[in-house]
């Protein structure tokens, strides 16, 4: 397994940044030198460092999330989640430095980011993306197997990810992707991307056995339009922009869950023995973005597969809704920069028992003073258990968080 080593991290992130910041100094004083073989800049992606022949391009960006929450932040999962006392919360919910670029050939691009708060190497990855149609990459990512997980957390519609993200994200894995866009006339418009990975979660560099996992998603762009991954319409697309999408995933590990943290369990198992879980996953998803209204949906399936214990098999079910709009639109006295969003998600950890399930009802509003680089979100979730043997069980979270990036 591999182990990250905070200190030396640190120290290689302090020396990277202090050499950037000389290194911009020194640019910003020789301005006015039409010799100089850099152009420096700030740009959607940060300080921008850029050859003038675009052979190479360097990008630093630093984000920071801020968060209040009462009378309890994470999402409650079982149902003595609801019993704990009230704790008020205030953190840096998340601290992130972003390098990515090109080299060499415009086409042949990087990116990394590390969480600085838990001194976590989060993504490192190369791609080729010379044509359109066919691309390639390699390194450590969040799969593309939902929109809600692989949309940044910095540019999310909501504070977090819906109550269904935890039992059915894959998070990050390592490995190689093939992916690209088909553009065909009209309706023959179409994105794939299909990956084999390690399987076992971010920050693991070997497979517990020779079973890997295997990724493919197929997205329809119906009217022909790219829909970017993305929370809410800042763009104001002018023409609808919807997109349909089937995703699946089979991978055989210990794990029955993925998080930032790499591979765990969810509720009823233990982290098991090299290979003892099939998990096989489907995704079906939809969304779309039309003058100031955005939309998104997934329903999920997830069957896990017990290989040691006579292939017990359980089935697990969820979904959620999601929209979103800007109201100045048919409002005058509506804020031009404050948007009003909704979602409402629920979970089955055992299908086949219907009267357990959990469910997420959440109100909140955006204020973009500049777009997702810098907004305010403030959010109220009404949650409920219901599990046969146990009373039914309610409360009531409220969020507020400022996230920035530099």
């Amino acid at each position: 397994m591999y182990k990250e080593n905070p200190t030396n991290r640190n120290a290689v992130i302090i020396l990277l940044i202090l050499f950037l910041l000389i290194g911009f100094k020194g640019f910003s004083q020789h301005e006015k030198d039409t010799t100089k073989l850099m152009n420096v800049r700030y740009g959607e992606k940060g300080i921008e460092l850029q050859t003038r022949d675009n052979k190479f391009l360097f990008q630093l960006q630093s984000r920071f999330q801020f968060r209040f929450s009462t009378p309890y932040d994470a999402d409650p999962v079982t149902y003595d989640d609801y019993a704990q006392d009230a704790q008020t919360v205030f953190k840096i919910n998340r601290a992130r430095l972003k390098v990515g670029g090109h080299a060499f050939e415009p086409w042949l691009k990087y990116y990394w980011e590390y969480e600085l708060s838990q001194s976590n190497l989060l993504d490192f990855r190369i791609m080729i993306e010379k044509w359109e149609w066919l691309s390639f990459k390699v390194g450590q990512w969040k799969t593309e197997f939902t929109r809600e997980r692989f949309i940044s957390s910095g540019e999310q519609q909501m504070a977090e990810r819906s109550l269904i993200n935890r039992p059915f994200t894959v998070d990050r894995q390592l490995g190689v992707e093939v992916y690209g866009h088909l553009k065909g006339k009209g309706i023959a418009d179409f994105n794939y991307w299909a990956a084999a990975l390690t399987g076992t979660g971010r920050g693991s560099t070997v497979n517990d056995d020779s079973h890997l996992m295997y990724f493919g998603r197929a997205q329809w762009n119906f009217l022909g339009r790219f829909l970017d991954f993305e929370g809410c319409d800042l763009e104001f697309h002018d023409k609808l922009t919807p997109i349909a999408a089937f995703s699946a995933i089979t991978n055989r590990s210990p794990y029955t869950r993925f998080s930032q943290a790499g591979g765990g369990s969810l509720e009823g198992y233990e982290n098991g023995l090299p290979g003892q879980y099939r998990v096989n996953q489907w995704n079906v998803e939809t969304a779309f973005m039309y003058r100031g209204f955005s939309w998104q949906s997934e329903w999920h399936t997830k069957e896990i597969i017990d290989k040691l214990n006579n292939n017990d098999t359980t089935t697990l079910k969820g979904y959620y809704v999601q929209a979103g709009y800007f109201f100045h639109n048919v409002f005058d006295w509506w804020p031009k920069h404050l948007e009003m969003a909704g979602r409402h998600a629920a979970y089955r950890p055992d299908n086949s028992i219907r009267q357990n399930r959990q469910d997420e009802s959440t109100l909140a509003f955006n204020w973009f003073f500049k777009e997702h680089k810098n907004k305010l979100t403030s959010e109220v979730s009404y949650f409920s258990f219901e599990d046969k043997t146990l009373p039914l069980e309610q409360g009531w979270r409220f969020r507020i968080q400022w996230d920035i990036s530099l």
